[in-house]
């Protein structure tokens, strides 16, 4: 396997993992349990970093002018990274909404 493809899924992996977390958080805010609600995106957060670390340096060989060739894994690592983070920023939104209601 080729180095472009093992950091295209090591960036899916970990943001996949990070949403999942995410998910869990909102999970546990809809029961009312918002600390580890929190907990939770903490742990996405921790996890979403290292697929972060990984698509920081696909951008930073680009820049420095190795040419990467695009891919369809390629693509679905970003689209992947994006989803995570922008479902990260509803699960935060959800959280919030959850506590306001429930007091």
């Amino acid at each position: 396997m080729e180095e472009l493809e093992i950091k295209c899924f090591e960036i899916i992996t970990n943001v996949g993992s990070a949403k999942s977390f995410y998910i869990e958080a909102i999970d546990f805010a809809k029961q009312g349990d918002f600390v580890k609600a929190r907990e939770c995106i903490k742990e996405g957060d921790e996890i979403f970093k290292d697929g972060h670390r990984a698509h920081s340096d696909l951008v930073q060989k680009e820049a420095s002018g190795e040419k990467l060739e695009i891919s369809l894994i390629l693509v679905h690592a970003e689209d992947q990274l994006m989803n995570a983070d922008g479902f990260k920023t509803i699960a935060n939104e959800f959280i919030d909404l959850y506590e306001r209601i429930s007091k």
